[in-house]
C-alpha cells in the first residue's frame, strides 16, 4: 500500500522505470522469476546469506521462502488497484484537507483510504486468490514437500502425474469454487460501495 500511495502522487519522472518492475511478474515467465528467486534465496544469494545469519538455517525450500515468493510474484495484483483507486479520489480533497490543517498521514486515513476501499479490497482478494492458484514460482522455490512446502496446485499436478483424475478433479473442482466466490465478493462489494457512495453523494446535491 505505501509503494501504490508513493506511485499515484509521486511527481518523479522516474517513477515509470519502478512501475515497470513492478508489473514484470505479469510478462514474465514463472519459472524465470522462480529462477531469480531462488538464487537470491540461495546459501550463496544476499537473501539466503542474511536469513542464515539471523535465523541460523537456509531459507530456500521452506515455507517462509514460498512466503516472500509469492508476495514478489503476487506484486502488482496488489499494486495496480491500489494505485487506481488511489488516483481516482479527487485532488480537491486533498488540498481542502491540507488547508483544514490535516497532515498527509492523516488525510490518507481520513480520506484517501475510505475512498479506495473498492480497490483496497479487489487487491486483498485478488492477490489472495492468485497466490492460491500459483504453480512456476512456488515450485522452483519451495520445491514439493508434503506438509512444508505442497500447494494445492502442486498437489493437483501431483495427482495427475499418478494418472489419479478422480482426486486431481475433486481438488480442481475445490479451487474452481473458491475462486468464484473470491470474484463473487470482489463484485458484490465494490458494487455495494459504489451504491453507498452514489447515495452520499446525491443526497446533499438533491436536498440543495
Amino acid at each position: 500500500m505505501p509503494l501504490a500511495y508513493w506511485l499515484a502522487y509521486s511527481n518523479w519522472r522516474g517513477k515509470f522505470l519502478l512501475e515497470a518492475v513492478v508489473a514484470l511478474p505479469l510478462v514474465l515467465p514463472p519459472t524465470v522469476l522462480g529462477f531469480y528467486v531462488l538464487v537470491a534465496m540461495g546459501p550463496h544469494g544476499p537473501l539466503g546469506r542474511f536469513w542464515q545469519m539471523f535465523f541460523g538455517h537456509g531459507l530456500a525450500f521452506t515455507f517462509e521462502s514460498l512466503v516472500l515468493a509469492s508476495v514478489l510474484y503476487s506484486l502488482p495484483f496488489a499494486v495496480q488497484p491500489l494505485i487506481a483507486s488511489f488516483e481516482s479520489v479527487d485532488r480537491k480533497l486533498l488540498d481542502a484537507s491540507a488547508v483544514l490543517g490535516a497532515g498527509r498521514l492523516r488525510t490518507f486515513w481520513r480520506v484517501v483510504l475510505p475512498l479506495s476501499i473498492p480497490g483496497v479490497v479487489t487487491a486483498l482478494v485478488l492477490t489472495f486468490a492468485h497466490t492460491m492458484g500459483e504453480f512456476g514460482v512456488v515450485l522452483m522455490v519451495g520445491g514439493n514437500l508434503a506438509g512444508i512446502t505442497r500447494t494445492v496446485s502442486i498437489d493437483i499436478y501431483d495427482h495427475v502425474q499418478s494418472l489419479e483424475y478422480a482426486e486431481a478433479n475433486r481438488m480442481a473442482l475445490v479451487l474452481l469454487a473458491f475462486s468464484f466466490a473470491v470474484l463473487t465478493v470482489v463484485y458484490s462489494i465494490n458494487r455495494e460501495v459504489g451504491r453507498q457512495m452514489g447515495r452520499r453523494l446525491w443526497t446533499p446535491w438533491a436536498a440543495k
